[in-house]
């Protein structure tokens, strides 16, 4: 049988985690199809349709899936789930949404976040935050899985799908897009940047991250923040990198005054080269950076961003 994605988008473009779960579903079969759910969403279908390993685009165009609320797309995928072996969708904020009211009208398990696939029913994920990885096995007709997209590559284009439309039921109604408050910013999106430089708690407050910015904008970098620097309010919520934030894999990970909590290392680990600047030279962070500094961050960040 097929496996369908979930596209994650924004109606007018695919987002890069897609491409990323793509490379999942290829573990498990070739016949993979992806569904865009939008309004005005044909660009983001036809480069969906790009991607290698992509045999068909279903396309949803409709209003009440415009802003990827949870229980109109849900609705679609159930209808459309009869046809599947497996729905999947990439770990992201609308997978997490969508997937686990999937799985619960269809009375299957929730299969989350998994970063290797063993076969076609199996599939391996961490717990306890990165410190051990379970194997899990689904006896369901249905596999309902979201994919840590950190953990794959992701699909190349040059690919030629067919896009095809989909009969959209009649949405539910218990609830309805109000307004969206979204953070601008010229810098790269957290989850999809080359290079990630975050603030611990050693920022000492807020007015100090413009010190991480004014180097992130020289690199072309997005910046993040452990969680004790959104909790003590430094920066907003969005920054934070972690087990209960984003999860990150960069070519470059710049973590400042970040002691290294088991929690925040579940989140950037997979990072391919990571720098760690901290005072402390006891500080956990050091046991997994690739390059560490002993030194006060108020004076190595002025030093490195003029080298830069």
């Amino acid at each position: 049988m097929p496996i369908l994605i979930l596209a994650d988008h924004d109606n007018a473009s695919l987002k890069p985690a897609t491409a990323h779960t793509v490379t999942a579903a290829t573990k498990l079969g070739t016949d993979i199809h992806v569904l865009v759910a939008g309004r005005g969403a044909t660009p983001a279908a036809e480069e969906a349709a790009k991607l290698a390993g992509v045999a068909k685009v279903l396309l949803a165009d409709d209003a009440s899936y415009e802003h990827a609320l949870a229980e109109p797309v849900a609705a679609l995928l159930v209808s459309l789930a009869p046809g599947y072996s497996h729905i999947l969708a990439a770990a992201t904020s609308v997978g997490k949404n969508v997937l686990p009211r999937v799985a619960a009208l269809l009375d299957v398990a929730m299969i989350s976040e998994i970063t290797a696939v063993v076969s076609a029913d199996s599939f391996e994920r961490p717990i306890y935050a990165g410190n051990a990885i379970a194997t899990v096995q689904s006896a369901d007709p249905v596999k309902i899985v979201t994919i840590r997209t950190t953990a794959f590559e992701a699909a190349a284009a040059g690919n030629c799908a067919a896009v095809e439309s989909v009969t959209t039921p009649a949405a539910p109604g218990p609830s309805s897009f109000v307004s969206a408050e979204l953070t601008k910013s010229e810098r790269p999106e957290l989850t999809a940047a080359r290079i990630v430089i975050s603030g611990g708690r050693g920022m000492q407050s807020g007015e100090n991250f413009p010190l991480l910015e004014a180097l992130a904008d020289k690199l072309g970098a997005a910046v993040g923040a452990s969680r004790a620097a959104v909790d003590a309010g430094f920066v907003p919520n969005d920054y934070q990198v972690g087990q209960t934030g984003k999860i990150v894999a960069p070519e470059l990970y710049i973590a400042v005054g970040i002691s290294g909590a088991i929690q925040h290392l579940a989140g950037m680990k997979d990072s391919k080269v990571i720098v760690a600047i901290n005072k402390d030279e006891e500080a956990p962070i050091f046991q997994v950076a690739d390059y560490g500094l002993v030194a006060d961050l108020f004076k190595a960040l002025p030093e490195l961003q003029q080298a830069v």
